[in-house]
């Protein structure tokens, strides 16, 4: 299915993107607004073993070198810390190796819109002419989720309404409930991902009977590609050597770490 949110200016593009922000490692090649071809392992603890070797067998099936591609695009967190840290370590490497653009993408929102485009593609009837919201999240234990919120209007637009963070999900799922509630022009609001961690705090803030859906999902990297596609046809590019994961909070042991130092 071919994607609006490229755009056509009339050059080619092709762009290797990966993810490990999750249990799933997912691998794509997007080219014009486009999956031409994907991989996914659900093996999370071989993602850093596995990693070169499903991107070398990806391109070499599709016949492409990876001095070919036009970029290469990331997910770059938040999720899992471990996870964020090896997709982002084997995407600098490859792009400085290969001397090819770098772009960051956010894992959330690459979630949230690869839900979306399965549910297009389900032939899902989403809206007339409002908009929905989709929420990605990802467990972060102790009823934490990384989340966001991201709008898809009857036009085919996206666009962020809340920036990536760690959230309560009691306190969120209320938060987006009530905000949900009083906007007209909402017609559903849909959460994605680890929902089934979560389904009891996202039922009990349902309050309209209808509004809040679940679906669970799992990361596919043609929305990270689609999304690095766009990035890379506005100009947007990444320092290689400057990059770095967006892990949204220190990690626990780090955290303790700190506080140790702190005599806290």
């Amino acid at each position: 299915m071919k994607d609006e949110l490229t755009y056509g200016d009339g050059v080619p593009s092709t762009v290797l993107a990966f993810d490990t922000a999750t249990a799933a490692f997912s691998a794509a090649i997007v080219r014009n607004g486009a999956r031409a071809d994907a991989v996914a392992n659900f093996a999370e603890r071989n993602h850093s073993v596995r990693i070169v070797s499903e991107i070398k067998e990806l391109l070499s099936r599709n016949g492409l070198k990876g001095e070919e591609l036009d970029a290469i695009a990331v997910g770059q967190g938040p999720g899992s810390y471990t996870g964020v840290r090896i997709a982002v370590s084997a995407a600098k490497t490859l792009a400085w190796a290969w001397n090819i653009p770098l772009i960051g993408v956010s894992s959330l929102e690459a979630l949230a819109l690869g839900a979306w485009r399965k549910l297009r593609e389900e032939s899902e009837t989403l809206a007339d002419d409002r908009e929905i919201w989709f929420v990605p999240i990802l467990d972060a234990r102790r009823g934490q989720v990384y989340t966001g919120r991201y709008a898809a209007g009857r036009s085919n637009d996206w666009r962020s309404v809340d920036a990536d963070g760690i959230r309560l999900i009691d306190d969120w799922a209320g938060k987006i409930e009530a905000e949900g509630t009083q906007d007209a022009d909402v017609a559903a609001i849909w959460f994605v991902g680890d929902v089934d961690v979560h389904a009891a705090a996202i039922e009990k803030a349902e309050q309209t009977g209808t509004r809040l859906r679940m679906m669970k999902y799992e990361m596919d990297a043609t929305a990270v590609g689609l999304l690095g596609e766009r990035k890379f046809r506005r100009g947007e590019r990444s320092d290689v050597h400057g990059f770095v994961p967006n892990y949204t909070q220190l990690a626990e042991a780090e955290a303790k770490l700190l506080a140790a130092s702190r005599g806290e």
